[in-house]
């Protein structure tokens, strides 16, 4: 691809990024790699179905190729029933009024060896599973597993699941499977949890529910926590105060 081309595909990708999303586009199955031959399905999810949504990629010369040049329409969806490695790029929806949602990029290989991945960004906090998979099925296969080039375990099943994801958990990751192959790169995209769904303690931990509340008969007790302002390694036993209520007769 030339330098031109390759300035084109990212402005476009930045636009459909930073659009208002108003419809999602989603991938059956969900993965960002496919092996060549394999069947995947597109859909475009809308809670206002009016705006008459339709799958597009992008093909060369910033041309956006609706579902009939490239797949088939069935129903709300638009399939691709053996994938070939033209099929890899990006794939977003489009509504009948101009509006644009979020966009996947896949990547369709003839490799023996895949890495599944999720396809959309997984918000923080989220437990998420990363599968080394092979062309011919087989079962309990070890793999190596690498972020960003950097080797980060090798697990006995051949997947690994990072728990709690954070913004420092996302990359550029691969898989090896020994005897069988590499899998090319599939990105991991993490997104910020919604800050009104975190409280930020001041030692900076963040969680959920800062007060507990028990009720006895008629008293209430409020359960309030308070965090110095210390490092993690050196915190005195918290202190706690409560106060009551006493709720009318």
């Amino acid at each position: 691809m030339g330098r031109t081309c390759e300035v084109k595909l990212l402005l476009l990708i930045s636009s459909l990024c930073c659009s208002t999303n108003q419809a999602v586009v989603t991938l059956s199955p969900s993965s960002s790699q496919f092996f060549r031959g394999t069947s995947v399905s597109f859909s475009c999810e809308d809670d206002h179905s009016s705006a008459g949504w339709t799958v597009r990629k992008n093909m060369s010369r910033d041309t956006r190729a609706e579902c009939e040049d490239w797949g088939r329409q069935v129903a709300s969806s638009c399939v691709i029933e053996a994938l070939v490695s033209s099929d890899s790029g990006v794939y977003w929806c489009e509504s009948t009024e101009g509006g644009a949602s979020n966009y996947v990029n896949i990547t369709v290989t003839d490799a023996p060896v895949i890495l599944q991945s999720p396809v959309l960004p997984v918000e923080a906090g989220e437990d998420v599973t990363l599968l080394c998979k092979t062309k011919t099925p087989s079962f309990n296969l070890s793999a190596d597993f690498y972020k960003d080039g950097t080797f980060v375990r090798t697990t006995p099943t051949g997947h690994m699941t990072i728990h709690l994801v954070s913004k420092s958990d996302e990359g550029a990751y691969k898989c090896d499977i020994r005897g069988r192959g590499e899998s090319p790169p599939a990105w991991l995209f993490v997104t910020e949890r919604d800050p009104e769904d975190v409280s930020l303690e001041p030692d900076g931990t963040m969680e959920r529910d800062r007060a507990a509340a028990t009720q006895r008969d008629n008293v209430t007790y409020g359960q309030i926590t308070i965090r110095p302002f210390n490092s993690r390694e050196d915190q005195p036993e918290l202190e706690v105060i409560y106060s009551s209520l006493r709720s009318k007769q």
